[in-house]
């Protein structure tokens, strides 16, 4: 029988959630084992797989460590029979990294803000917290100019895209970001119904 491969796993992290709609959109999700872990509170065996302390880890399972969803991901993708989610070469490739890449930022951005507010006030920084909400924004804007190209596609680039924008409504649901930018809004609205994404979506 063949073991199964360990995630590291924080229900609120919009880049673990990305490895898990990638995990169910591929039919891998019998073959991982999720172990769900606080990465702000020390934990021995995430230490030891991930020296960077960070979630999603995996433990594939013939024991190597791989972390960073972009990484796990590429590694995903050529374990299951079903149609690529990242293409392999050439310029679809590109655009789809590229996207992969702006969802991220973007994500990395909203948590960075996130972060900093739940610091005691005297401690928080206004700039900073607005550098980020600036990058979250500029990169919305870049989002919603491309939208409509993307058709029925749900790789790696909208996946990526599809849980940023969930963290956004998670952490920032005060801040309605589609309201200046319907395109978007419509593509989520839609994407938000795949089972993949009901599954995982973060509570709490």
């Amino acid at each position: 029988m063949t073991s199964l491969m360990k995630l590291f796993h924080s229900p609120f992290s919009p880049f673990v959630r990305k490895v898990m709609v990638f995990v169910m959109e591929t039919g891998l999700d019998t073959r991982i084992e999720r172990v769900t872990v606080n990465p702000w509170e020390p934990h021995a065996e995430l230490g030891e797989a991930n020296p960077l302390g960070k979630v999603p880890t995996l433990i594939t399972d013939d024991g190597m460590n791989l972390y960073d969803s972009a990484v796990i991901c590429e590694y995903l993708d050529v374990l299951h029979n079903g149609p690529d989610l990242i293409p392999h070469a050439g310029p679809e490739r590109l655009k789809a990294l590229r996207l992969e890449a702006l969802a991220d930022g973007m994500a990395e951005a909203a948590v960075l803000r996130r972060m900093e507010s739940v610091r005691p006030v005297a401690l928080q920084s206004e700039d900073w917290m607005g550098l980020q909400a600036r990058t979250v924004g500029r990169a919305l804007d870049a989002l919603e100019q491309e939208v409509e190209s993307w058709g029925q596609l749900f790789g790696i680039g909208q996946i990526s895209v599809a849980c940023a924008l969930g963290y956004l409504d998670f952490r920032f649901s005060h801040e309605p970001w589609g309201s200046s930018r319907p395109g978007l809004a419509a593509w989520y609205a839609r994407i938000a119904q795949r089972p993949a994404m009901i599954a995982t979506e973060p509570k709490g």
